[in-house]
């Protein structure tokens, strides 16, 4: 029988891919009474609100006309939203309220160089919000009420005690604080009339895999996520008055990592772990028939998304790694499943890709869990592996504190529609596999972590995966660091790399973090290197690419948002000029509104449109002709537009800015 090769296969426009989708992050109101979600206006994603019974009446509730609406929420006061909104990518958070009956939107947040945290929304209080601001210290966020009509707050914690965070019952009392040790551990304090009691000691070896995750309503029940005495994090129920704490749900291979709580009480009803697949146990009974209900009707992996108060109705979502996602609503008394509408609907008939779960061995023996995509038409049906070697992009994840999964992942089926497959490994120091695994990546940036990605490539080599001299590697954040790693202390393993918003000087890394990351330095410091030890100070320098620049002898595209409050634009400056005192030919592109990654559609299709051409040129896959996809973008090539080919004539025909 003929079989299917990636050639015959329809390209997928970039446009579908990145651009802006029909509709994302769909909710309910707590009332039942209206459906939402963030969709395009006039280009631009904003808020709208529709009748649950009829969501062909939607209407904008927002306006923005800048990077869009990232995230928003409902308040319990009938017909009141609220939404987050930086500027170009800074990262200082406002808080704005919106309601239903056309007011224009109200900054609560209103004060420079502010980021704002949503601490609380509750049923009790549903004319206020808690909110962390740290207008009166950067580094330190307060506690205050907002009322939402008015705007007023009012202080309910001055945090001058450092605090990382804090934890309030239903009338915005705050119970405990997290506050960080100068050893790299957690102290989870209770307050104790008017101070503070520590109840909880989480050492440096447990502070990344221990957290107090949320109160039950009635405040009698703390849930705990914790790995002390274990490997793997459990969930536990601790009363709040005193007694024996319960175990709640536990997996001996990966991380309790979320739950389904009661909308009304916050009791845990349901908790999930992911090793190969996320998977989901029942603790209340009272939700097991409707769970099996929800998995009964198609394939893939079921999200409950929203509930309301009432808990009769839910949002839920559908999707797969070759599947964008569906929504649905579920009625629990009819037992009613009813299909809403698509994410991405351009994508639906699209011959997206299946995602292929693997374990490959490290050098000393660990299982890295991993994910394979491979073109459509590649894969042998019995093992998802390409039945024949096929060009591979590396395309590591970000943190590194975080972990890939079993997904829909638009980079992955791009890639891999491209004619790539696509490698996506969890190294050491990625979460979710206990607080061993997290911690062997302890002092490895660039050695013991790097080790890990380049056992997988020689994994995927043997498997027939790929031939070795066909190997891109790209990432964004730590994955950015580890392009850069990859292409300097491995010079000759990647056919080239694709670098965006990547730190490529430790050191300075180090230096430059915001000062509302304070809380989480010591945990730098002991995970990565010491800037104020000698023995750091040289074991940043060691595994820093900057230091190992001229070694690079690949071809490289470096992608960075100039706003971007956490890896500084001087972090790709750095490298680029370092390379260009070599005479060491980089391509490097700036994207002026944008921060630690992009947001709007035209940039994210811009940047992908130069990624394309760059991969064709030195591995060989497909090509979608630029277009319009230049199209509204802030992009500026700051040199080396020659490394991409056909770049130049594009920006010409574009009019983008241009300084090559």
């Amino acid at each position: 029988m003929p079989t299917t090769s990636a050639t015959d296969v329809p390209l997928i426009p970039r446009s579908a891919i990145f651009g802006n989708p029909e509709r994302a992050a769909v909710q309910l109101s707590p009332d039942g009474r209206h459906l939402s979600w963030l969709a395009p206006l006039d280009g631009v994603i904003n808020v709208f609100v529709a009748p649950v019974d009829d969501p062909s009446a939607a209407e904008p509730v927002t306006s923005d006309t800048s990077r869009g609406i990232q995230a928003y929420f409902w308040t319990y006061r009938p017909d009141t939203l609220l939404y987050l909104r930086d500027d170009g990518g800074d990262e200082d958070y406002h808080l704005h309220r919106v309601t239903l009956d056309g007011q224009e939107a109200r900054d609560l947040t209103p004060y420079p160089q502010t980021t704002a945290q949503v601490a609380g929304l509750s049923h009790d209080r549903p004319d206020e919000v808690l909110v962390g601001m740290n207008d009166r210290d950067a580094r330190w966020h307060d506690l205050y009420r907002i009322d939402l009509e008015t705007g007023e707050r009012t202080l309910v914690e001055e945090n001058v005690d450092g605090f990382a965070r804090y934890l309030a019952d239903a009338e915005f009392v705050v119970r405990y604080a997290v506050r960080t040790r100068p050893d790299g551990g957690v102290d989870l304090l209770a307050r104790r009339g008017e101070g503070w009691e520590r109840v909880e000691d989480i050492g440096f070896e447990d502070a990344l895999t221990t957290e107090a995750l949320s109160l039950t309503h009635d405040g009698q029940i703390l849930y705990l996520l914790d790995s002390r005495g274990r490997d793997t994090t459990g969930l536990y129920a601790v009363p709040t008055a005193g007694g024996a704490r319960r175990l709640v749900h536990q997996d001996a291979r990966a991380d309790v990592e979320d739950v389904l709580l009661h909308p009304a009480t916050g009791q845990v009803q349901a908790a999930a772990v992911t090793y190969l697949r996320k998977e989901w146990t029942v603790v209340d009974e009272g939700v097991a028939a409707d769970l099996e209900r929800l998995e009964e009707d198609g394939t893939g992996e079921v999200t409950v998304l929203t509930r309301t108060l009432d808990d009769r109705t839910w949002m839920v979502m559908r999707s797969a790694a070759g599947d964008s996602g569906v929504y649905h609503l579920y009625d629990r008394d009819s037992g009613r499943v009813t299909e809403l509408f698509r994410s991405r609907p351009a994508l639906q008939a699209a011959p997206l890709v299946a995602m292929t779960p693997v374990e490959i061995p490290a050098r000393d023996g660990r299982l890295l869990v991993s994910y394979l995509s491979v073109p459509a038409g590649t894969a042998d049906t019995a093992s998802g592996l390409p039945r024949r070697p096929v060009p591979m992009v590396l395309l590591v994840h970000g943190g590194p504190w975080w972990r890939d999964a079993y997904r829909f992942d638009d980079w992955v089926q791009w890639l891999a529609n491209r004619g790539y497959a696509v490698l996506q490994v969890n190294f050491r120091g990625s979460t979710g596999f206990g607080k061993d695994f997290i911690n062997a990546g302890d002092g490895e940036w660039g050695a013991a972590m790097h080790e890990d990605l380049v056992d997988a490539v020689g994994w995927a080599v043997e498997q027939g995966v790929t031939s070795r001299d066909q190997v891109a590697i790209m990432g964004a954040s730590y994955g950015g660091y580890a392009t850069l790693a990859g292409l300097a202390f491995t010079p000759e393993l990647f056919a080239c790399g694709i670098d965006v918003v990547g730190p490529s000087n430790l050191h300075t890394l180090l230096e430059t973090i915001p000062p509302y990351w304070t809380a989480m330095f010591e945990q730098l410091a002991r995970r990565v290197g010491d800037p104020r030890t000698e023995e750091g100070r040289e074991l940043l320098r060691q595994r820093s690419p900057l230091t190992h620049a001229d070694r690079i002898v690949r071809p490289l595209l470096i992608a960075q948002g100039a706003n971007d409050p956490r890896v500084k634009q001087a972090e790709s400056d750095q490298i680029v000029a370092a390379m260009q005192d070599k005479g060491i030919p980089v391509t490097y592109v700036l994207f002026p509104d944008e921060g630690h990654g992009f947001a709007r559609p035209e940039n994210n299709t811009a940047f992908t449109a130069l990624a394309e051409g760059f991969l064709a040129a030195h591995l060989g896959g497909r090509v979608e002709p630029v277009g319009e996809d230049l199209t509204g973008s802030s992009l500026t090539v700051l040199t080396g537009a020659d490394g991409v080919p056909g770049l130049t004539e594009a920006l010409a025909s574009h009019e983008p800015q241009l300084r090559a």
